[in-house]
């Protein structure tokens, strides 16, 4: 029995690392060199308070974290993941083909 829970204990302890592992990696390689962390970078630079542009950039991230976190958390009840995967993936090719048909204009 005291076999069974430590591995019950172990499988929670494995997913919630494999979550956190996850979730750090691919948002901290999103977030590497796009505008937002460009825009730190400029904002530490013009007022010369990095620690206050750090706060205030962690505050901001951990904001808008937080508003996808509760939407995913109320859509995982409302759609199922596999109709969730179809949809953002629809949707990103559809951003993706604006985007392109966009670009393309720009050189026409």
């Amino acid at each position: 029995m005291n076999s069974e829970l430590e591995k019950d204990e172990n499988k929670i302890e494995k997913s919630f690392l494999s979550i956190f592992i996850t979730t750090f990696t691919t948002i901290f390689i999103a977030e590497l060199g796009d505008k937002t962390q460009i825009a730190t970078l400029m904002l530490s630079a013009e007022s010369g308070k990095p620690v206050i542009v750090f706060l205030g950039s962690s505050l901001a991230l951990i904001s808008s974290s937080i508003v996808g976190v509760l939407l995913g958390k109320w859509l995982s009840k409302k759609v199922s993941p596999s109709k969730f995967a179809l949809f953002t993936g629809i949707l990103m090719i559809i951003i993706s083909l604006y985007l392109a048909l966009d670009t393309f204009k720009n050189y026409l």
